[in-house]
């Protein structure tokens, strides 16, 4: 069969190329093509149609200034759609850019699978009717998607979170104390934008622990030099790219962008602090929008504040530095580590990946 997948960012990139992983296991006869990035890539590299760094962009300003950007990248999309004519589309989170896809490939009657629901219980509630109407299978990833959804009239799948599967391998001995001592994360994320917004907070803080080693988790389409104008003449920070999985594991703590990578620092075991800032039109916009008591996914699925979170204004120099401090308190340390064992059972088997993949090829055989 043939499987058109798209995904928009980092994140995706890794779910998507875990599901060309096992639908090959599963369909000897696979073909793909996709928008995403390096791990897609690398698991099937003639299928790459758009790479990831010419999609995201990030915050309601931003998107409006890139628009005509955008609008391009949705025309190219069909374009390539029309010419691999697939079996079923695969859409990976991105709601903006992949429902308008939706709309397009219903019309011309291609199965319409979405992995990593769009998370219209924050926002943008409305967006169920268009899902309810476009969407053959929905594959939710956090456990309380599913309960929502069905108050909806409207069955998903979960299975789990595939987030786990990349992990696992990481997360067997989560009470284990850490390998390194003194040595530190700063995950900036992946956009420009929250780099430009966050990394040099960060920064900020590393500047007054020089007993610490910090390393900055850096992405490969994100340049070297816009990385080191926020860390000039620091000798306590290093840059280190595409190692997040390997770097990770080995800290005693983090100061994480908010995204999936909140997850999978605590899947990783390592206590950390949770940092959100954008643009202040976008925040004061999106405030009025977003309906949720959290923004990381930690705290979403334990309901409650597990790891603290420093949001727009509150995100300063003084209030990480406290936050920071109290993350490294072995008080802290032992909470974290029971917190995270209880998330950790909330997030199914490690197979999820392999069962909605089983379940999407099944689906697939029965029409």
């Amino acid at each position: 069969m043939k499987y058109f997948l798209i995904a928009g960012e980092l994140s995706g990139d890794i779910h998507g190329a875990m599901l060309i992983k096992h639908l090959q296991d599963l369909d000897k006869e696979a073909s793909f093509a996709f928008f995403g990035g390096d791990k897609m890539k690398a698991q099937y590299p003639e299928g790459l149609k758009k790479h990831i760094n010419e999609l995201s962009f990030m915050g309601f300003i931003e998107v409006v200034k890139h628009l005509k950007t955008i609008l391009k990248n949705i025309a190219y999309c069909k374009q390539q759609i029309d010419l691999f004519k697939p079996d079923v589309m695969i859409f990976i989170d991105f709601p903006g850019f992949n429902l308008r896809l939706a709309r397009y490939t219903f019309k011309r009657k291609i199965k319409n699978f979405y992995y990593i629901s769009p998370q219209i219980w924050a926002w943008k509630k409305k967006r169920i009717k268009k899902i309810k109407r476009l969407i053959d299978n929905m594959y939710v990833i956090l456990p309380f998607e599913k309960a929502f959804y069905q108050k909806e009239n409207y069955e998903v799948h979960y299975f789990g979170n595939p987030i786990l599967d990349w992990t696992m391998h990481n997360t067997t001995h989560l009470s284990s104390p850490p390998k390194i001592k003194n040595k530190i994360a700063l995950v900036p994320g992946s956009r420009k934008q929250e780099i430009d917004h966050i990394l040099p907070i960060m920064v900020s803080v590393a500047e007054q622990f020089p007993d610490y080693s910090f390393i900055i988790t850096a992405v490969s389409h994100i340049t070297l030099n816009e990385y080191k104008k926020h860390t000039v003449n620091q000798k306590n920070i290093s840059i280190k790219y595409d190692d997040f999985d390997q770097i990770l594991p080995t800290c005693v703590g983090a100061l994480v962008t908010s995204g999936t990578a909140t997850l999978q620092t605590a899947l990783y075991g390592v206590p950390q602090v949770v940092c959100y800032k954008t643009s202040s039109i976008s925040y004061h916009i999106a405030k009025a929008l977003i309906n949720v008591k959290y923004i990381s996914l930690v705290n979403l699925i334990l309901n409650r504040e597990a790891v603290p979170e420093l949001i727009q204004d509150k995100l300063n120099t003084i209030a990480l530095k406290k936050a920071f401090t109290h993350m490294m308190s072995k008080e802290n340390t032992a909470r974290i580590t029971r917190d995270y064992k209880e998330l950790y059972k909330q997030l199914g088997d490690g197979k999820a990946s392999e069962k909605i993949c089983a379940h999407i090829y099944q689906s697939l055989c029965k029409t």
